[in-house]
């Protein structure tokens, strides 16, 4: 229990202040929101002011709903973990490895090329040079940007986050289900926690209080929104529009077995595979230890015009979510408030 939100107030303050944050914050223990702000403007132009309850983009943040829409088809015997990619989907990946599983999808060690490999490429925008931004309006239209490349290593031999590899999982659910994978997380995760402020919206057809996405030169004091630089609308491996108590009551309809069973909660946020030290991936979420312990339990999406980070606590229960139409800012504040809660 936060026992002093004045002080905690002046923590967040201080680095909103530091990083020129532009977004909201909303921390959570198991039955209180015990803190929320909302900071600069969801459109700067009209002098827009965020609130509270603003629809941010969160880029890669939905992964975790394309897991779980996974696991359901796994709970209700679709699929298995170890289904592998060329029984689920008819589709043809000339130089895909046979072996490829759903599991090795989920846990980013499939080695399948990726459309962006944040390895290789800086800037997320050089992507819309050849293909246009405005096409890739589903799934299936970001396939010829991977389907035909080699593989970059055998399945399972380590991690390497991959972007593809979710938009392969989320072609995978339209498949099994007959239904448009938007229209299947909308339906199936954000319906049954009552999310009703959230969605994948097309960039030019944005309901109300959405907050524009601001990528900011920062050399010519400068700025422009992120319209032309990111796909015109999320899918499977990113881009849907949360508010932050939405994305509260994400975490509790998982945590409270609203959208998978005790067992199949636990197959999602079991540590399957070590990113680097004390850093795992489970299926769709980041998973940190302390001591051997789980720590946290989060996700975090980065695009031009937006940051994100959301954190549950297990220990405490707390729950913390920190959407930005910045490039940075979250991280930031998330760790902040980390630092004042538990040292």
């Amino acid at each position: 229990m936060v026992t002093n939100t004045t002080e905690l107030s002046s923590v967040v303050k201080e680095i909103v202040d530091k990083v020129d944050f532009s977004g909201t914050v909303i921390l959570k223990d198991e039955e209180d929101v015990v803190y929320q702000s909302a900071f600069g403007y969801a459109n700067r132009a009209e002098k827009q002011p965020n609130t509270v309850d603003t629809r941010f983009g969160i880029a890669s943040g939905c992964k975790l709903f394309t897991a779980i829409g996974i696991c359901q088809l796994v709970e209700k015997g679709v699929i298995s973990f170890q289904s592998r990619l060329k029984d689920c989907l008819e589709m043809e990946f000339p130089n895909f490895d046979e072996k490829i599983t759903i599991h090795h999808l989920l846990t980013h060690s499939s080695g399948v090329p990726d459309y962006f490999d944040e390895d290789v490429m800086e800037d997320f925008e050089d992507l819309w040079k050849e293909r246009p931004m405005y096409l890739l309006k589903s799934l299936e239209d970001f396939l010829p940007m991977f389907q035909k490349q080699p593989m970059m290593f055998k399945p399972g031999n380590r991690f390497h986050y991959n972007n593809a590899g979710f938009i392969l999982l989320g072609l995978v659910i339209e498949q099994q289900t007959g239904r448009r994978f938007t229209e299947y997380i909308e339906t199936e995760i954000f319906k049954r926690c009552g999310m009703e402020d959230s969605g994948y919206f097309s960039l030019d057809q944005l309901p109300g209080n959405t907050a524009f996405g601001y990528i900011d030169h920062e050399d010519e004091g400068t700025w422009r929104t992120n319209t032309y630089s990111i796909p015109i609308k999320g899918g499977a491996d990113g881009g849907a529009y949360i508010t932050s108590p939405d994305m509260i009551k994400l975490w509790e309809g998982l945590l409270e077995y609203k959208l998978l069973s005790e067992n199949y909660t636990n197959l999602l946020l079991k540590p399957h595979i070590c990113v680097k030290e004390e850093s795992y991936y489970g299926y769709g979420v980041w998973i940190n230890k302390r001591e051997d312990k789980i720590f946290k339990y989060h996700v975090m999406g980065y695009d031009p015009g937006v940051s994100f980070h959301s954190s549950v606590y297990p220990k405490s229960g707390f729950k913390l979510v920190v959407p930005s139409n910045k490039e940075r800012g979250p991280f930031n504040i998330t760790k902040g408030i980390e630092d004042y809660l538990f040292g």
